[in-house]
């Protein structure tokens, strides 16, 4: 026997309100943790922080409120951490890979992407989280608050 309507849109806004809570304990903890590393040295090091901080804020208002203002604000938080996670994935690979062609001038290929992808500072793909905490924010209120979607369909 199927879910009933009413069924369905609590367990959904339950799911709703738990990604979203995940979204905002990620990005406390990744802030925290980039803090904690001292990621503040220059413009390119305090934009992570800054992003996160405000994204984190929008996070914290649509929890509170799941106003469709909030809504927008959130979604506008999200797409801005994906954006700046795929920037700082870029700008982590490029650096270790100067790095490691400073290091040895000859390395190339598949060696030089395994060396650089292996460094440890900057882990190349750490900023990727930020994009994982964006789309799992975007799907946290995907259809929610939308004016182009039907409320029920009858």
């Amino acid at each position: 026997m199927p879910d009933s309507p009413a069924s369905t849109s609590s367990t959904l806004n339950t799911i709703r309100r738990l990604l979203a809570f995940l979204v905002l304990f990620g990005l406390i903890g990744t802030t925290a943790e980039l803090w904690l590393m001292g990621h503040y040295e220059d413009v390119w090091q305090w934009t992570p922080l800054v992003v996160m901080v405000a994204a984190a804020v929008a996070a914290g208002w649509l929890v509170a409120t799941w106003s469709p203002a909030a809504a927008r604000t959130f979604r506008v938080g999200m797409v801005l951490l994906m954006l700046s996670g795929a920037v700082g994935t870029v700008l982590h690979y490029r650096g270790n890979m100067e790095f490691q062609l400073e290091m040895n001038p000859s390395l190339g290929g598949v060696a030089l992407m395994s060396k650089v992808l292996h460094a440890k500072a900057p882990p190349a793909l750490a900023p990727g989280n930020m994009v994982l905490l964006g789309l799992v924010g975007l799907v946290s209120v995907w259809r929610l608050h939308s004016s182009f979607v039907p409320r029920s369909i009858a």
